[in-house]
């Protein structure tokens, strides 16, 4: 799975010196409020342990992320939503009167790294360990955080490992504000429901087990309610052999084509090929091939394509508070490439939510009974809850993208209805 994401953010790294998508700086460390401004690393006496039964002092989050490698990409945008997100709860007085205070570690992706940056968190008084948003990168500061009794969470993890299925009973304190693949899916499935399309032809990435699941899960859901799968392609990314499978997809007549992948080369590749050779059937796909970064220049090619994904970052977004914390971000130089920035501001509020729960505690087992039984809970991303089964977030609004003649725009929002199986 780490090779596979090497892989993705090879091709995201031209756009993010573009952009300026890393928001956080290159150091090991630093300590924040919720804003971005910087200041020397502060050590509170004794452990993080098992948080604050009470109510002073900040809220301390120990961020374990990377800031310099690979997943900077994914970290990044998500920590920087947060921190606004934080410092406008700040600015409201906080919660039960306690400010968020984030101290963020650079983890360089090395294992020992992760998870020696995230005892020392603990160490330093962490009250909430928040980690990188890719559950094998991230284990080694999860383990940590959950070895120490915290509420462990990640902004963007879009599988269901982030919770007992992988971490067993010390799982029950871990969480994450990605959409889980069952939920993407089954909304996959609603949005060509809603479009008429009937039949489909289906090509899953083989290489992370977030494109397996979630094209899993649509044909799962689609299935159930009579769509017919016309064709099941696979492919390894950069294994040579998606202009094999785009041929087969042009072999083969369905309503639309359902591809599952990054925004890798064999993405623009396969796109390219079912294009050039004249099929224009709909293209769509999940959030992990959102953005207009990847397309093809030609918009003849870059035409009919369609997405789900968190928000619209085209400058057309339905909320008008996303819109302006896309605004806020792009001053910051931390302009978002894909919709995903925003759940690093729902885990604020998310984290809010529990510690109101609890009356300003901070205590890690208090705090997941709370999220673990959010149903609907309002956030900046729409609504999300969780189950004891899934411990990755469910439930919310997907902004469904259409790019037309190169050009991605928001076009209405859909809902899953319920989490397929898997």
């Amino acid at each position: 799975m780490k090779s596979a994401i090497s892989r993705t953010i090879v091709a995201l790294a031209v756009l993010a010196l573009a952009l300026g998508l890393a928001a956080c700086g290159g150091g090991d460390d630093s300590t924040t409020s919720g804003s971005d401004t910087a200041a020397e690393a502060t050590t509170a006496e004794g452990g993080g342990g098992e948080g604050s039964e009470g109510g002073s002092g900040p809220i301390k989050i120990g961020a374990a992320v990377d800031e310099t490698n690979l997943m900077k990409f994914f970290d990044g945008p998500a920590l920087a939503a947060a921190k606004i997100e934080a410092e406008k709860i700040n600015k409201e007085g906080g919660v039960e009167g306690r400010e968020f205070e984030f101290t963020v570690q650079n983890t360089q992706l090395e294992p020992a790294k992760t998870k020696s940056v995230a005892e020392n968190s603990v160490d330093n008084g962490a009250e909430i360990m928040w980690v990188t948003c890719d559950v094998d990168w991230a284990t080694p500061s999860i383990q940590v955080g959950l070895k120490a009794g915290l509420l462990t969470v990640a902004p963007c993890i879009g599988t269901d490992q982030m919770g007992p299925k992988r971490f067993g009973g010390e799982g029950e304190l871990a969480f994450s504000y990605g959409n889980v693949a069952q939920d993407e899916g089954a909304a996959l499935a609603a949005m060509f429901a809603k479009r008429g399309w009937k039949s489909v032809n289906v090509v899953t990435d083989q290489s992370i087990a977030f494109t397996q699941n979630v094209c899993e899960a649509f044909k799962n859901r689609f299935e159930e309610e009579g769509g017919k799968v016309v064709a099941d392609e696979e492919f390894t990314e950069g294994d040579n052999t998606i202009g094999s499978v785009a041929n087969g997809v042009n072999r083969s007549k369905a309503d639309a084509i359902l591809i599952c992948a990054t925004t890798q080369n064999d993405l623009p590749t396969f796109v390219s090929g079912v294009r050039s050779a004249g099929n224009q059937t709909p293209i769509a796909g999940p959030w992990s091939i959102d953005g207009a970064f990847w397309l093809p220049k030609d918009p003849k090619i870059s035409n009919n394509i369609w997405v789900t994904t968190y928000a619209s970052i085209y400058g057309d977004d339905p909320d008008p508070e996303i819109q302006e914390m896309i605004e806020q971000l792009t001053k910051e130089g931390a302009e978002p490439a894909t919709g995903g920035f925003v759940t690093g501001a729902a885990t604020i509020d998310g984290i809010k939510a529990a510690i109101e729960e609890n009356g300003g505690s901070t205590e890690g087992k208090a705090l997941a009974e709370s999220m673990v039984n959010f149903k609907d809970l309002k956030t900046i991303s729409g609504e999300v809850s969780f189950s004891p089964e899934l411990h990755t977030a469910f439930g919310r609004a997907y902004r469904v993208i259409e790019i037309k003649d190169g050009k991605p725009h928001f076009v209405e929002l859909i809902k899953a209805g319920s989490p397929a199986e898997l």
